[in-house]
Order: structure tokens, then C-alpha cells, then sequence
């Protein structure tokens, strides 16, 4: 059982710069996969950065390319998703999600909207972004 709880949301203006973290706890060991997921209302879940645990290798989707970066310490056994040049359209709820396995490569998931999520076993409770113009 693997457990995620995110933090570090809030409310900023356009052009600022956030960090959400999101701590893991339990069978971390059983992780390979984890990502930072965003949804909208209205709007479609989508999938923002991926990391593999083992590697540090990272995927972005096109939206937040070059503005995000996901990283994760293992001494701490926290994600991060260090955020800037923040936009409007960045306003949503933020989730992060682990997985042990994937029926894709680690890159699909923040390439197609489409990509299952249901190897993502363990989620996070989620936390708000807000970007004001």
C-alpha cells in the first residue's frame, strides 16, 4: 500500500512561481512510475509530468514544458513540481499518482489524453492552483 499527500498549492498571480510537493509513504519500494496529473473544471484530466522513480528521467507535456519541472527526493520520499511563469490557464487541481507498472511507456501518459490511468493505483487527495491575471 503506498499512500500520497500533496501540499503547497495556492493562490498566485500570472508570471509567479509555485512548488507542490507530494509525500509518499508505505511500500515505496513498489514505485516506478509517478506523475503530476491537473484537471479543470470542464475540462479533461490531464497528465503534466511523469518521472521515473529509478531513473529520474522525466517527461512534460507541451503545455508546461520548459515552465515545470518534476522532481523527486528519495531521502525525503517526496515529488515536487517546481512551477513557473504561471498562466491562467495552469488553474486547476493538481494530483499526484504512482504506479508500479504501466501498460505504456512512461511518456503516453502526458502525450495522450486518452492514456489509461488505471495502473495508477495510488493518488493523492489533490491540491488547488489558482493563477490570477
Amino acid at each position: 500500500q503506498v499512500q500520497l499527500m500533496e501540499s503547497g498549492g495556492g493562490s498566485v498571480q500570472a508570471g509567479g512561481s509555485l512548488r507542490l510537493s507530494c509525500t509518499v509513504s508505505g511500500d515505496t519500494d513498489s514505485i516506478y512510475y509517478m506523475v503530476w496529473f491537473r484537471q479543470a473544471p470542464e475540462n479533461p484530466r490531464e497528465g503534466i509530468a511523469a518521472i521515473y522513480t529509478r531513473s529520474g528521467l522525466s517527461y512534460y507535456a507541451d503545455s508546461v514544458k520548459g515552465r515545470f519541472t518534476i522532481s523527486l527526493d528519495n531521502a525525503k520520499k517526496t515529488l515536487y513540481l517546481q512551477m513557473s511563469s504561471l498562466k491562467p490557464d495552469d488553474t486547476a487541481m493538481y494530483t499526484c499518482a504512482s504506479a508500479a507498472s504501466l501498460p505504456y511507456a512512461l511518456p503516453t501518459v502526458v502525450d495522450d489524453l486518452g492514456a489509461s490511468v488505471a495502473d495508477f493505483t495510488s493518488w493523492g487527495q489533490g491540491t488547488q492552483v489558482t493563477v490570477s491575471s
